[in-house]
């Protein structure tokens, strides 16, 4: 009766730290090259492709035209760069009121855009689409200063995002050195960002609202990954309190790697079914939210496994040398 007492008490056994862990920390080299790659990627899209500002943020002049039946927006976008002489932007869409499509014609522009050169490019459209019925009903100029205001507070919102994200994770893992832990999720933070920026700037996109929405989007999809792996870190740390910190990063991080390939392929899926609609619909301007999200969100998934918490072995690793 004891011995069979004895058992029904008996606790189950943890299976070892080690056991069926795959080995993070032992990439550093792999993560370091990557790293380096994303960063030259971007370096060299800036060189050979060039920033190209949108009116939000640059200054410049919008037209909006109403028409009828279906119009090919990029023979729009090279008729209208004929008379311009700078890159525009074309969007068609629908108005709310009148239920009227409608066509969108944005550029950068220092000298502005005067009535005369508006009626010229306006005979040149007629001319080139003579059954569309172009009809421009309402013309603007974004000043440039409030564009650079625009893009000073979304630096601004992103480096107060960054220090409350360092608090945050310092606050809630404070028990297994929340300080570098924080540090170092901003580190990945940054490298998804580096992605998305080369995607969009290699592929000739314009930064512009979508881009910051797409930054925004990584933010949070990123960060929330880093915490859920950190906050399994923390629980192996109670179930192994005798196990090293490389241990339960490669324990942690193995233990979510199920859960975070299945949420980012049905979320990186979706994209890239947008981004295939968008093609086929001619909708091309939502190309430059879709794409570097879809980057964003596969560089997102592998930081927040590799990049955040192997950085982070390497920081206490190299303070415990130190010490």
């Amino acid at each position: 009766m004891s011995m069979i007492k004895k058992k029904k008490n008996a606790q189950p056994q943890l299976p070892s730290v080690t056991e069926n862990a795959r080995n993070f920390c032992g990439q550093k080299r792999t993560i370091l090259i990557i790293a380096i790659c994303v960063v030259v990627a971007l370096i060299a899209g800036i060189l050979i492709r060039g920033v190209h500002l949108a009116i939000e943020f640059d200054g410049g002049t919008m037209l909006n035209y109403s028409y009828q039946g279906d119009i090919d927006t990029g023979k729009v976008k090279s008729e209208a760069e004929k008379i311009v002489a700078t890159p525009v932007t074309v969007r068609t869409g629908e108005s709310l009121e009148s239920g009227e499509s409608q066509l969108t014609i944005s550029f950068t522009t220092d000298e502005g855009f005067n009535a005369d050169k508006q009626f010229a490019l306006t005979e040149a459209l007629n001319a080139a689409f003579p059954d569309n019925s172009l009809e421009l009903f309402d013309s603007k100029d974004v000043s440039p200063s409030s564009g650079h205001e625009f893009l000073l507070k979304c630096l601004i919102a992103m480096v107060v995002a960054a220090i409350l994200i360092i608090i945050y994770i310092a606050v809630r893992f404070k028990k297994i050195g929340g300080w570098s832990a924080g540090i170092c999720s901003i580190f990945a933070l940054c490298h998804d960002l580096f992605a998305a920026l080369a995607a969009s700037i290699i592929c000739g996109f314009e930064f512009n609202a979508n881009i910051v929405a797409v930054i925004l989007t990584i933010l949070g999809y990123s960060i929330n990954n880093t915490i859920v792996i950190y906050d399994r870190i923390r629980e192996n740390r109670t179930l192994y309190p005798k196990a090293t910190l490389n241990e339960l990063i490669n324990l942690g991080c193995t233990q979510s790697l199920k859960r975070s390939l299945r949420t980012s392929i049905t979320t990186i899926g979706t994209m890239v079914v947008v981004s295939v609609v968008v093609l086929i619909s001619g909708y091309t301007s939502l190309l430059s939210f879709s794409v570097p999200l879809i980057f964003g969100l596969i560089s997102g998934t592998y930081s927040s496994l590799f990049v955040a918490p192997v950085t982070w072995s390497w920081w206490k690793g190299k303070k415990a040398k130190k010490a």
